[in-house]
């Protein structure tokens, strides 16, 4: 009988220690010496996680900034399923984006992203890796280089011009009997750097065009564009809890879609009037898509074609 019991508890310790071998093999960091987990927030919801916290009379950097004076610079929270850092000091931030910058390069894919940002395509949401550090250096050295900007200098000061005069125009129609024009300021400067914008990116002067269909086309980029801007920053039901993303809450999926495929024909017809242009043998390169088109037709990076790379990249030249 003792052998027996001897021979049991000699089999336990053997599989108790083996469970504790494998742990420590799985998990080495929870046994290193000197580390520590951020804390984790208490009072987290079953599939919820800490949303409800977020959806309170606070607004959500105010929410967050409460549970920093309680659990400290550092801290953990749940939104649904998805496990977030926050971080609510410079220096911790300072060594995130700088000691430890590869581990917080890369972005999440959020379902704003996947349909409006052509998957990823898009150079401020792409994931850190090659395709985003190629399409950088495209970027930085041949569309935001200190001399394309000089180079477009001149598309600067003839829109100013322009809406000068065209600011001129309205005060001649409109001047009271005191030389007094009521303009709206906030819609000028809008159609200005509107205008401005697009005769840079793709060579396109909407506000104040003269045919119907220049009037058309830039009420459709104007709503396309914000819808985009209010949208990319709508955190979905999905981005939180995916398999609940089916259900399209509040019919935020449905909305960007719709946005995407507009944003996409508008840059579609850009992209086929352009290269209809350099087929007639007209200037190149005078805006970002012929430069783009110029770098980039017929060719692929990390298999994204050249149409998804050039389009996207001009959506985000069109929002800076």
């Amino acid at each position: 009988m003792d052998f027996v019991l001897n021979y049991l508890n000699a089999n336990t310790i053997g599989v108790l220690s083996l469970i504790l071998f494998c742990l420590f093999l799985y998990h080495p960091f929870k046994f290193a010496r000197g580390k520590k987990e951020a804390p984790t927030v208490a009072g987290a919801w079953p599939i919820l996680g800490h949303l409800p916290l977020l959806n309170g009379s606070h607004i959500p950097h105010r929410a967050l900034g409460d549970l920093a004076d309680k659990y400290g610079p550092i801290f953990t929270i749940k939104l649904g399923v998805k496990k977030a850092l926050v971080i609510s000091n410079w220096e911790i931030a300072k060594e995130c984006f700088t000691t430890n910058d590869i581990f917080v390069s890369s972005r999440p894919k959020l379902v704003a992203v996947e349909y409006m940002g052509y998957n990823q395509a898009m150079l401020g949401f792409a994931p850190y890796g090659p395709y985003w550090r190629e399409l950088r250096k495209v970027a930085t050295l041949e569309i935001l280089s200190n001399r394309r900007v000089e180079q477009l200098q001149d598309v600067r000061v003839s829109e100013v011009q322009h809406s000068i005069k065209d600011l001129f125009n309205v005060w001649c129609s409109k001047k009271n009997e005191s030389g007094y024009a009521l303009v709206e300021l906030k819609q000028w400067f809008y159609h200005l750097t509107f205008n401005m914008v697009l005769q840079m990116v793709v060579g396109k002067r909407y506000f104040s065009a003269t045919t119907v269909d220049d009037q058309e086309m830039a009420q459709r980029c104007v709503k396309a564009v914000k819808e985009f801007m209010r949208l990319i920053g709508v955190f979905t039901v999905g981005d939180a809890i995916p398999f609940l993303r089916r259900f399209d809450f509040g019919g935020h999926e449905k909305a960007m879609k719709e946005t995407g495929k507009e944003l996409d024909n508008i840059l579609g017809e850009w992209l086929e009037e352009h290269r209809q242009n350099r087929s007639l043998g007209e200037s190149i390169d005078r805006d970002f898509m012929d430069v783009m088109i110029s770098l980039l037709d017929g060719k692929t990076i990390q298999g994204i074609d050249a149409d998804t790379i050039i389009k996207s990249t001009v959506l985000v030249c069109s929002k800076l």
